[in-house]
C-alpha cells in the first residue's frame, strides 16, 4: 500500500502537541498508509517530556539546540519513507480533515506539489490578523512578480510533496524562510504545483504564534536570492 508521511515540526507546543496529533490519526489519507515523524526543536515548555511519551508510537528526533522550523522540516525530509509528504504544524491553525483534498492530487499524477491556500477559502476571511494576512498577500504578490507564478498563498504550512520530487531539494533554511526558499525552487524546477482552499483558524503571539516581521524581511531577501542563484 502507498504510505503518506506527515512531518511535524515542534517547538514549545505542549499546550497542542496532543491535540493535533489526534486530529492527524483521526484525518482521512485518500486510502494511504501513513507515518508519522516529529522533531523537536529543543522546546524548553515541556514538550519534550510529552514527545518521549510518545516514542513508541511515532518517529521522533530531538534537536540539541534551537535551529528552526526549516531546520525541523529538513530533518524530518531525510527520514521520510512515505510516497508522499505533508508538513503539518504543530499548533491548531491548520485542519488535517483537509489532507484529502491535497492527496488526491498527488496520487492522480495531478500535481508533483500541492499547497493548501487558505485565501482560497472565503470563510477564513474573519480568522486572519489583519496585519498577518496583508504581510501574506505582500509576499505572494513578490512571488508571483519574480517567478512568474499565479499562486495565491506562498506562505501556507500546508504543502504537500511526491517524496522524491522534495527530497531532490537541497533545502538550505533553517528558520520561517524555508517556505520562500521551497517555493521558489519548485517554481525554478517548473514542478506541477497545484493550490486547494483550505480551512485556517490564525492564532496571535500571545497564543504562541512565533513568525514576525523580521522573518517578513528574510523571505523577501529569500525570494530575491533564490531567483538569481540556487
Amino acid at each position: 500500500m502507498s504510505k503518506v508521511t506527515v512531518i511535524i515540526p515542534v517547538y514549545n507546543e505542549k499546550d497542542t502537541l496532543k491535540l493535533i496529533l489526534n486530529k492527524v490519526e483521526e484525518a482521512a489519507f485518500a486510502g494511504l498508509d501513513k507515518e508519522i515523524i516529529l522533531v523537536d526543536d529543543a522546546s524548553c515548555d515541556g514538550t519534550i517530556q510529552i514527545m518521549k511519551e510518545l516514542e513508541d508510537k511515532y518517529k521522533i528526533f530531538y534537536h540539541e539546540k534551537n535551529q528552526g522550523k526549516g531546520a525541523a522540516i529538513r530533518t524530518a525530509v531525510s527520514h521520510a519513507t512515505g510516497d508522499y509528504v505533508v508538513i503539518q504544524d504543530a499548533d491548531l491553525e491548520y485542519s488535517p480533515s483537509d489532507y484529502d483534498k491535497l492527496l488526491p492530487l498527488l496520487i492522480n499524477g495531478q500535481a508533483d506539489v500541492v499547497y493548501g491556500s487558505r485565501f482560497k477559502n472565503n470563510q477564513n476571511t474573519k480568522n486572519f490578523i489583519l496585519k498577518n494576512k496583508i504581510a501574506n498577500k505582500f509576499l505572494t504578490l513578490l512571488t508571483n512578480v519574480l517567478y512568474g507564478a499565479e499562486i495565491t498563498d506562498m506562505e501556507t504550512c500546508y504543502k504537500a510533496f511526491k517524496r522524491e520530487f522534495i527530497q531532490g531539494i537541497n533545502i538550505k533554511s533553517d528558520r520561517f524562510d524555508f517556505e520562500p526558499e521551497i517555493t521558489a525552487k519548485v517554481m525554478k524546477k517548473k514542478a506541477k504545483l497545484v493550490e486547494v482552499p483550505i480551512s485556517y483558524l490564525g492564532r496571535g503571539h500571545e497564543e504562541g504564534k512565533k513568525i514576525n516581521w523580521k522573518d517578513g524581511i528574510h523571505a523577501i531577501f529569500t525570494l530575491i536570492k533564490y531567483r538569481f542563484t540556487d
